[in-house]
Parts: C-alpha cells; sequence; structure tokens
C-alpha cells in the first residue's frame, strides 16, 4: 500500500482527464493502485528510470449466447474491472513479469516454440502472443513489467484473455509503434489460448476485450469478423455478473454436445455451420431431422437463428436509446437459452445452480433483465437492475452467494490500452 512517504506518481490534471476517459472516473482507489504498482515496479526493477502503465479490461457477453462457433453473432463489451502493468522495454530477449502474489515468470523469446509441459500456464500465454506476432510479421523484445488484476477468476470476464491482450498490447506498442490493430491482437491471443495454453475457445473473448466498448461482432468470417460498434449511453442501469457456483471441469462433454448438435444440424444440409442455412430450412425439414439428428438438435438450431436476430435487435435497442426494449431482449436471450439451447443445467444434476440463481434473481422484483452469462451449465450469471435498486440488489444476491461472488460492473469505452508514461 501507498504510504504517506511514498512519492505519490500520478497526482496530475491531465492524467486524470485520460484516466476518465478509460475508467469514467477517477477514484482514490484507482490512483492507489496506481501508485503501488508504479512503487512495486520500482522496487522489483530498479535499473530502470520509465514505466508505462497499460490497463486491460475485462469483457461481459451481452447477448448472442453459443452463437459464434457457428459463424453468428454477439454482442460483447469490456468492463471497468483490469490488469494494471507498469512496463518497459529491454534491450534482452527477456520478458519478465512480476504479478501480485506470484513468484517472478520470465519467458526467453529466443525459445517460445510450444511445449506440452507449459501448457495451462500464463507462461505458455506469453510465448503464445509471441510467437503469433513473429509467425505474422509483427516486432516482439523484451520487456520487464508488474501487473496486478482486478478481473476476477470464475467469474466469467475473461482473466485469461485480459492477460493475453495485455501482452500483446505491450508488443504492440513497444516494438510495432502501436500500429497492430484491435482484431489482430485478439486473435494473436486466441491462438495463444488455443494452441498453447490448450483451451479450445472463440475469438469473441479476445476480440471485446482488445476493442473496448459495446460492438456487434459478426463472425460469418471468422478470419476478419465485422465489428459494428453499439454507442451505449445509458446511465439508468447497472450491471451484475453474479458466480453462481458450480465446477466447470466436468462439462466439457456438454459443452461439446452444443456445437456438435448445431453441427449435425449443418451437415443435414451439406453446409459447414448453421450461418449456411436457415431457420424456415430446419423447421421445414424438422420431422426429418428430429428422427435423424435430434429433436434437441433442432431446438439448438431454432435458438441460433433466433439468438442471431436478438444481436440485431440489440444493437437497434441501443441506437434507438430504447432501453425497454433492449431489456426485452435481454429477457427472451435468456427464455431462449434455458428453453432451446438447454445449457442452464446438466443431465442429473440436482444443484441447479443456473436456473436457481435466474429465478432468485427475477423473484426478487429488483432486476430488470437477466440471463445465463457464458458458457453454461454453471458458473455465472448477468443481471441489468435500475441504479435506484442496485444497493439492495447487490445485498440479496451477496447474502444469497457470497460477497465475493457478486460484481457490479460499468462499461468501459477503452480497450486494451498504454494509459501513461511515468518517470521513476
Amino acid at each position: 500500500m501507498t504510504t504517506d512517504n511514498q512519492k505519490k506518481y500520478f497526482d496530475n490534471s491531465l492524467l486524470d482527464e485520460v484516466l476518465k476517459d478509460i475508467y469514467g472516473d477517477v477514484s482514490d482507489d484507482l490512483k492507489l493502485r496506481l501508485n503501488s504498482l508504479a512503487h512495486a515496479f520500482k522496487n522489483s526493477f530498479p535499473d530502470y528510470q520509465k514505466g508505462y502503465v497499460f490497463s486491460s479490461p475485462g469483457r461481459i457477453e451481452i447477448c448472442g449466447n453459443h452463437t459464434d462457433h457457428n459463424n453468428g453473432k454477439v454482442m460483447a463489451a469490456a468492463v471497468s474491472v483490469d490488469i494494471l502493468a507498469v512496463a518497459t522495454p529491454s534491450d534482452d530477449s527477456l520478458v519478465s513479469v512480476d504479478s501480485d502474489g506470484y513468484p517472478r515468470m520470465t519467458v526467453d523469446l529466443n525459445d517460445i516454440a510450444f511445449k506440452e509441459k507449459n501448457k495451462g500456464t500464463s507462461f505458455a500465454l506469453i510465448q503464445g502472443v509471441a510467437d503469433y506476432f513473429v509467425s505474422h510479421g509483427y516486432k516482439v523484445g523484451g520487456f520487464k513489467a508488474c501487473f496486478t488484476s482486478r478481473v476476477p477468476k470464475g467469474a466469467g470476464v475473461s482473466s485469461s484473455s485480459a492477460f493475453e491482450v495485455l501482452v500483446g498490447e505491450i508488443f504492440n506498442r513497444f516494438y510495432n509503434d502501436g500500429k497492430v490493430s484491435a482484431i489482430e491482437k485478439a486473435k494473436a491471443s486466441q491462438y495463444a489460448e488455443n494452441r498453447y495454453f490448450g483451451k479450445p475457445c472463440g475469438l469473441m473473448d479476445q476480440a471485446a476485450i482488445a476493442l473496448g466498448g459495446v460492438n456487434l461482432i459478426d463472425f460469418k468470417d471468422t478470419q476478419n469478423p465485422e465489428v459494428i460498434p453499439a454507442p451505449w449511453k445509458d446511465k439508468s442501469l447497472d450491471i451484475f455478473v453474479i458466480n453462481a457456483g458450480g465446477d466447470h471441469s466436468d462439462l466439457v462433454d456438454d459443452y461439446a454436445g452444443i456445437l456438435n448438435d448445431m453441427k449435425s444440424v449443418a451437415k443435414f444440409f451439406s453446409v459447414d455451420s448453421l450461418r449456411s442455412t436457415s431457420k424456415s430450412e430446419v423447421l421445414k425439414y424438422a420431422q426429418t431431422l428430429s428422427q435423424k439428428v435430434s429433436g434437441r438438435a433442432v431446438l439448438r438450431a431454432l435458438h441460433f437463428f433466433e439468438e442471431c436476430d436478438r444481436v440485431d435487435a440489440a444493437l437497434k435497442a441501443i441506437r434507438d436509446g430504447d432501453t425497454k426494449a433492449f431489456l426485452n431482449v435481454i429477457n427472451e436471450s435468456g427464455d431462449s437459452s434455458w428453453r432451446l439451447l438447454q445449457n442452464l443445467y446438466p443431465p442429473s444434476d440436482t444443484a441447479q445452480y443456473l436456473p436457481f440463481a435466474i429465478t432468485y434473481a427475477k423473484e426478487s422484483g429488483l432486476c430488470e433483465a437477466v440471463r445465463v452469462h457464458g458458457g453454461g451449465f454453471a458458473g455465472t450469471i448477468l443481471a441489468f437492475v435500475k441504479k435506484e435498486n442496485s444497493d439492495k440488489f447487490k445485498k440479496l444476491m451477496a447474502d444469497m452467494f457470497g460477497d465475493d461472488r457478486v460484481f457490479k460492473l460499468v462499461v468501459r469505452g477503452s480497450g486494451a490500452t498504454l494509459v501513461t508514461e511515468v518517470n521513476l
């Protein structure tokens, strides 16, 4: 923590304007985090006289549940929780990172080939991002950094993606003159997670974090997704993510089942993904599909088509400033995930974390819209609450699920970015 006799690095009005643009406001807590991190960097790397502050946010999925893997549409947003870093370039090939509560991690950029033993580690993520940069004609180089994170793990806001995109942004600013696009940084991060970390994922999480703000992302072309900004200006709602509990580790087959069901319907029509067929075609052949594939697969396909339409409707509602229409879309999305997609609870699950949490939120009378957040079966829900009900809602959910599982978030306009320089 910063003490009275520590140098205060970040007390100036010009910086306050920069911070306000990124975070929405400038709190004492934010200044304390920044100052503490600068002192940590100075203690860890005393030979360096200048540092650069970076910030990489978490993300939420607003609408578009399980659509991206079939070339569909999603709406996602960067949010206020973030990873902060103070970093500086070095004249060697070493990336050295000190993170809160972890021993120093050092990656030699002369040795970034994939190694099985590194799977599932942050070390592998740095290697993977570096490998993507190098193989796509971008530059990398050594840097020293201290990281501190407020992106909660296990809350469905993508702490690993925030880390990956942060590393990409540091390489971008230090060695590529800031010219690497947001989507390219997202691709580098996805590559690191898929190939090096060993976790299959789409591009949504990384894209939302790299882009900032609220965006409709159309994955019709997965290599070059179309990004349509949604001008989020609503001041009447607070956004909550609630960790309802449950363990994702034994749900691999359930997640795969969604993908397999949707792909099986696409295969029936001799196409690679549902994006290449239509709801009317599925309904036309519903009887045959239900017999040759399964009734559940038909329902999941219908969810895909209707959910993509809802993403478009959410964009229109935001552009029109129609909060009521937007909330209706979110509730309809949640209902479809429950009724058609069926990703709220696995077979034989008696705890039923997500259905319980969603029902509890709805019955509170304090929640305007609620739906499953992310993969489903266990984990988190997303809720939109009027500001005047926010404190009551937070207490109610915290009393039920625990204070450390209830997160009030704010949409953040900036993606992963360089914030400022600091003389140390």
